[in-house]
């Protein structure tokens, strides 16, 4: 347990509309404050993204990246703007940044249904979609980031890399997540291991090591499906998955599959995760274009914050972290029922969403 109450948390709102859900989040975590027994939080904020870059030609300083390693946990919004770009064209991308320097190797992605949101699917059983995605995030074929060549402005290079401890770790955190939902949710566990083994060696070496960590856990059933079908299977059927682990690229487009079938990334939090650091975030882009109008969606952006308490309370055995993180999200789930965000056909914004959920704090 930690000896003192107050966690050191690096705060990073980013581009577009991340220092407006970013802002919201805090508003959030200092209603819940009152709730949490003497807990508190110390906010470091830093600059870091694209427009940092457009005015400093750095991205993110080596002093913000020291201050994110030394911080308790990392509290994350949205980094990128479409037009400014690197020297080999690609986006700003600090989050990617963050994973590589403090080998976050495990990308959680949450994903569920609202019964007070309108379905998306037409089937009733849509309303029963609670999944997670796990996505390996220091290997696969974004490790190739940087390092990628173009030759004569002929052919483009890009080398995917599957490594045993990279296959091996990621599938034990997906283990562990299945397990964590079982006891919860009081039924059987299921990891579906994700590739496409059928026709790359690198995807069949990375389906064989999650076998191996497979056969310790045989409390929780283990089953394969390459990617394609799984991308048809979730349209399909989505309340039948539980855990999928995958590699990197596959889990990105994956997520943002399934979060179109729950009805926006903007429900969506996720969680960027390593041996001694973390990183919290929501799941959705900077959204420039919305920017700076006050109807950007911030319960992705609270819902990342209770995945942080979460993982706090595990890093230091503090249960009063645990029990923050069940208010946010029954305050979300709850707030939903009253309010009806604006890309779910609703008129409500930022700030009466945001309001929403400190009442619920408050009712809890």
């Amino acid at each position: 347990m930690k000896r003192d109450s107050r966690f050191h948390i690096a705060v990073v709102p980013g581009d577009g509309i991340g220092p407006e859900i970013v802002g919201a989040c805090l508003q959030v975590l200092d209603v819940l404050h009152e709730r949490l027994g003497g807990i508190g939080f110390d906010f470091r904020h830093l600059d870091g993204g694209a427009a940092h870059y457009q005015k400093t030609g750095v991205a993110f300083s080596d002093e913000s990246m020291a201050e994110c390693k030394k911080a308790d946990a990392v509290l994350f919004g949205a980094i990128g703007l479409p037009e400014v770009r690197y020297p080999d064209g690609t986006e700003i991308s600090t989050q990617f940044d963050l994973r590589a320097e403090m080998d976050l190797y495990a990308g959680l992605r949450p994903i569920r249904s609202y019964p007070g949101l309108p379905l998306v699917l037409a089937d009733k059983r849509a309303a029963r979609i609670d999944l997670v995605l796990v996505r390996e995030q220091t290997e696969g074929l974004l490790y190739s980031r940087g390092r990628g060549t173009v030759e004569e402005d002929r052919v483009a290079w890009e080398t995917m890399m599957i490594s045993r401890n990279g296959s091996r770790r990621v599938s034990e955190f997906a283990f562990r997540v299945a397990e964590r939902r079982a006891r919860n949710r009081r039924r059987p566990g299921r990891v579906t291991c994700v590739d496409k083994a059928n026709a790359l060696a690198a995807m069949a070496f990375f389906r064989k090591v999650f076998g191996e960590v497979a056969a310790s856990h045989p409390e929780v059933k283990a089953d394969y499906a390459y990617v394609d079908a799984t991308a048809m299977n979730l349209v399909k059927s989505p309340w039948d998955f539980d855990v999928l682990v995958t590699e990197n690229v596959f889990g990105g487009i994956l997520s943002d599959l399934a979060a179109g079938l729950v009805g926006s990334l903007g429900l969506v939090p996720s969680a960027d995760i390593g041996e001694k650091h973390a990183v919290f975030q929501p799941a959705h882009g900077s959204a420039p274009d919305i920017a700076g109008q006050g109807i950007a969606n911030p319960a992705a952006q609270v819902l990342s914050a209770a995945l942080m308490l979460d993982w706090l309370a595990d890093q230091h055995a503090e249960p009063r972290l645990a029990h923050g993180a069940r208010i946010l999200e029954h305050s979300v789930e709850k707030a939903l029922t009253v309010v009806c965000p604006i890309e779910f056909g609703g008129h409500d914004g930022t700030a009466a969403i945001t309001r929403a959920i400190m009442t619920q704090i408050r009712k809890v």
